[in-house]
């Protein structure tokens, strides 16, 4: 797939126990917010309409970057972003992972649980650690619903109101109201709401028995890029800084996970042949 493209377009095991901390317990009660709030005075959207915009979205976005042929690839890494997700508040959606046809370096979150990172960025990893903090930090923009919150501060979706659960299903109306899916994955989100996310995938990560550790050094890693190499354009163009992230995810995370004796698993990291 062309960048331009792109840039159109925008378990295995039990969970480990670990103590409580401040962060920790911080993250736990931003997480028990719950995630049906109310953005700028209008109804929140229900769980069918959701999962029909994100469906919408993701079809969009694998008709122009389809899945990478390799089907041990696809199901071993929908069963680490599934484990992943089972920790967070909405274990009930119907998740979907899938590593997609791109030599950038990028991921991708639609509502209602579909979420894709690049070849470019698969490639990089070094274990299965690693993996499922990239793919956290995307159920944390999910869970918190942060692109369905742009579509209501752009006045894109009228939500709750406009779609009918029967009929949303992949239909005109839906791909209407949504235009290509451009304004979701190629618009720059809050600084915040990345922030947040990557707090949010640490907690996920290591709840469910990884290194906590697994993010910050995926993006230790993205941070020795250029910033002027294609391969990153779009993923500096629409994040702050791997620098910046780390920064506050390392105020956050203080000490706290020091202790914390999480799986790297780097020898069970699937290798695309």
């Amino acid at each position: 797939m062309s960048r331009k493209t792109l840039w159109i377009l925008g378990l295995l095991f039990s969970t480990t126990a670990w103590g409580a901390n401040p962060f920790e317990q911080q993250l736990m009660n931003t997480l028990k917010q719950g995630v049906q709030e109310k953005v700028t005075g209008k109804p929140a959207t229900s769980v069918e309409e959701e999962t029909a915009i994100g469906r919408q979205i993701a079809g969009n976005l694998l008709g122009a970057a389809p899945l990478v042929k390799d089907v041990k690839l696809q199901k071993y890494v929908n069963s680490v972003g599934r484990w992943v997700a089972d920790q967070s508040e909405r274990p009930d959606l119907a998740w979907h992972f899938g590593v997609i046809e791109s030599n950038d370096v990028n991921a991708f979150a639609a509502p209602g649980g579909y979420i894709f990172l690049t070849r470019g960025l698969y490639r990089m990893l070094q274990s299965e650690a690693e993996l499922a903090g990239v793919l956290a930090h995307e159920v944390g923009h999910v869970i918190r619903q942060h692109h369905l919150k742009i579509l209501q501060q752009g006045k894109l979706l009228d939500l709750g109101s406009q779609l009918v659960a029967k009929n949303v299903g992949g239909n005109d109306k839906v791909q209407g109201l949504i235009g290509s899916g451009a304004e979701i994955v190629s618009r720059s989100l809050d600084k915040e709401a990345e922030f947040e996310a990557d707090r949010i995938a640490v907690v996920l990560a290591t709840r469910a028995g990884y290194d906590a550790f697994g993010l910050p050094t995926v993006l230790q890693q993205i941070g020795h890029f250029a910033k002027d190499d294609g391969g990153v354009a779009l993923l500096f163009k629409t994040h702050p800084h791997p620098d910046d992230r780390l920064g506050k995810l390392g105020v956050a995370m203080g000490e706290s996970f020091d202790a914390v004796k999480g799986k790297t698993l780097e020898k069970r990291l699937y290798r695309i042949k």
